[in-house]
């Protein structure tokens, strides 16, 4: 899942994309709207963190021009205001989601992940073929019963290829889901990764590769 986090608060804006990217997201980090509508232009977001008083293009602006768009990404919109009509005025720009300053990161968290979710067709909270179960909300994955512990990228890069149900996916779609925007299009990080999810899964190997079209799971 990828995550546009924009914050001109640098320190804030980096401590939400480290936490974030613990949880296996790929989290792109921009500090004023002129450069959140740049990439928003460009790149395929789930959820954007769009703190809403920024300079050059305030947040409103680019909420607005996000729903003009039709842009799919949900957007999580970040105030010190706490006044409920600050809040109402929001929402009412087509803001999905609400938070105030200062907030815990935990919940920060638990709201982009619920607004993810709705980014995208429903999907079961709990993935499983070819005897994987993902249960990406816990970390946890298991085949064929047994544990098998993964890093965050070999993680997500896992859940990516479970959600296509047997279709190929592309080495350029894994990155632009799995990495963010500062990946080289040229890096064989995608192939590495995988070499590494699969001696975890171990035998027999379920991951095929499809030569210049990508990987699936059957």
């Amino acid at each position: 899942m990828r995550v546009l986090v924009v914050e001109d608060e640098k320190l804030i804006a980096d401590a939400i994309a480290e936490w974030l990217r613990r949880e296996a997201l790929a989290v792109d980090v921009v500090h004023d709207g002129d450069r959140a509508l740049e990439l928003l232009a460009g790149d395929d977001y789930d959820v954007v963190v769009l703190d809403r008083d920024l300079p050059l293009v305030d947040g409103d602006t680019v909420c607005r021009s996000m729903i003009e768009s039709g842009a799919r990404a949900r957007v999580l919109m970040l105030t010190a205001a706490s006044a409920v009509h600050e809040r109402v005025a929001g929402l009412s720009l087509g803001a999905d989601d609400y938070l105030s300053k200062p907030f815990a990161f935990t919940e920060l968290s638990a709201r982009v992940h619920a607004l993810a979710r709705r980014s995208r067709p429903a999907a079961p909270p709990v993935l499983q073929r070819a005897g994987i179960r993902v249960d990406y909300a816990r970390r946890e994955v298991h085949r064929d019963g047994r544990p098998v512990p993964l890093g965050n990228r070999e993680l997500a890069l896992l859940a990516e290829l479970m959600r296509a149900e047997g279709a190929v996916v592309s080495t350029e779609e894994l990155l632009t889901r799995v990495w963010d925007e500062h990946i080289d299009p040229f890096t064989n990080i995608v192939r590495v990764t995988m070499l590494k999810l699969r001696r975890k899964l171990g035998d027999p190997p379920v991951i095929e590769t499809f030569p210049g079209a990508g990987y699936r799971i059957p």
